[in-house]
């Protein structure tokens, strides 16, 4: 039985984490700058009063952070420490360091929160990145633009999630009644838990084609891809993913692991799980982003039902030490489909069909009566989801297509 420190939930809510922890019979303390958020979320708080302990370090103010966490320590010592959440990432490298615990290294974690520096350190490293450039404000900004050209990609540094990106693909974009780039900056974007955006924005030629996430486990600087999640966005001008499909690494992905372990490489990427991802474009493999941890949105659920074994688990394995055991089943191709609304409205229910198919895995509604919701704009939109796993993608597909077409949301 290992005794975990937690910080923080990934999406405020996501308990994934410690579902897996108490499964195992591990203990865990949970680290955060603001207990009282989690606490007052129905779903959350029952599972967070199975904490062994609580740290609350507001805005993780530093002259707090490692006293507190240095007393909890000693009172009953750390195995492991897990962060899923990308604006904690430095500090949890931070606290790793205090009590040598095994995590990606300070000085990675420092480079990875910011995709400008990542761009950079790729360049330098002599892998091919497409035309970029760093924006501090709205002259720089409309300067970048100026330089790189249409189509441009703009998006925070140091954000995450699809949250806050803006494409420009036409002169259109560019009309002073249509274009953001006069006010973009200062963003005033609130990332939560007393977190801002640091207002620089990577700005890069943008090209179109198939998004791919690759997931990794990284064992003291070795690399393992589990498999491809293939992305399936809403049409544009959303960013929000309407759903994806996972297939296991079974070897069939030698090329793309070879590029994907050059940029871990780069980045020097020693240990834990990355999500990255890629785009399949005319011009071959381009890197749109390294997440230095965990995939989010609830794929970790959908790996998991393809590979028959929990991914959560499996990291805290790796955080305590140890490496990826072999798998013990064939794996599955899974399916993901989320539900959203084609109109703007407060929500009342969701109706679903029932079913009995094992093959439907997990339905999870996200949203609640009340709720207001809109067309799907970013992942924030979404309203729920269904998970299929099968022997083929086309069953897999099949089935979470005619889920979400049988499904109702319906308004007050």
């Amino acid at each position: 039985m290992a005794h975990l420190l937690i910080v923080e939930l990934p999406g405020g809510n996501d308990t994934d984490l410690i579902q897996a922890a108490l499964a195992r019979g591990d203990t865990f303390t949970f680290l955060t700058a603001d207990l009282g958020f989690y606490m007052q979320q129905s779903a959350v708080a029952p599972l967070l009063t199975q904490a062994r302990a609580y740290i609350e370090v507001p805005g993780f103010d530093a002259a707090l952070l490692k006293p507190r966490v240095l007393a909890s320590h000693a009172q009953c010592p750390f195995d492991a420490i897990l962060c899923l959440l990308d604006i904690r990432l430095i500090e949890t490298a931070q606290i790793a360091q205090w009590l040598q615990l095994k995590y990606l290294n300070l000085e990675s974690a420092v480079l990875l929160r910011d995709k400008f520096n990542v761009r950079t350190r790729l360049q330098a490293c002599g892998i091919a990145q497409p035309s970029f450039a760093l924006a501090t404000s709205n002259e720089e900004l409309q300067q970048a633009v100026d330089q790189i050209g249409l189509p441009v990609l703009i998006k925070p540094a140091d954000g995450y999630g699809s949250q806050n990106v803006v494409v420009l693909q036409t002169e259109l974009d560019l009309d002073p009644f249509m274009s953001p780039l006069d006010d973009m900056l200062p963003s005033r974007a609130d990332y939560g838990l007393g977190v801002k955006a640091n207002d620089r924005l990577l700005v890069e030629q943008y090209m179109p084609g198939i998004v791919i996430g690759c997931d990794t486990l990284t064992h003291n600087g070795q690399h393992q891809l589990l498999g491809i999640n293939e992305k399936i966005f809403f049409e544009p001008p959303s960013f929000a993913i309407q759903g994806g499909c996972f297939t296991p690494n079974q070897g069939q992905f030698e090329p793309i692991e070879r590029y994907v372990f050059a940029l871990l490489d780069a980045v020097k990427f020693d240990w834990g799980a990355t999500h990255i991802e890629l785009m399949i474009s005319n011009h071959g493999l381009q890197l749109i982003e390294i997440n230095p941890r965990l995939v989010g949105a609830k794929i970790p659920r959908l790996m998991s039902y393809a590979l028959h074994r929990s991914i959560h688990s499996d990291l805290i394995d790796l955080h305590l030490g140890h490496p990826l055991a072999p798998y013990e089943q064939t794996p599955d191709v899974a399916v993901t489909r989320w539900m959203v609304s084609d109109r703007s409205g407060v929500l009342d229910t969701v109706e679903c069909p029932v079913t009995s198919d094992p093959r439907i895995c997990a339905v999870e509604i996200l949203k609640n009566s009340g709720d207001h919701v809109r067309q799907p704009m970013d992942n924030a939109d979404r309203i729920g989801y269904v998970m299929t796993c099968a022997p083929s993608r086309s069953d897999a597909e099949r089935l979470a297509a005619q889920f979400v077409a049988e499904s109702h949301i319906c308004f007050v």
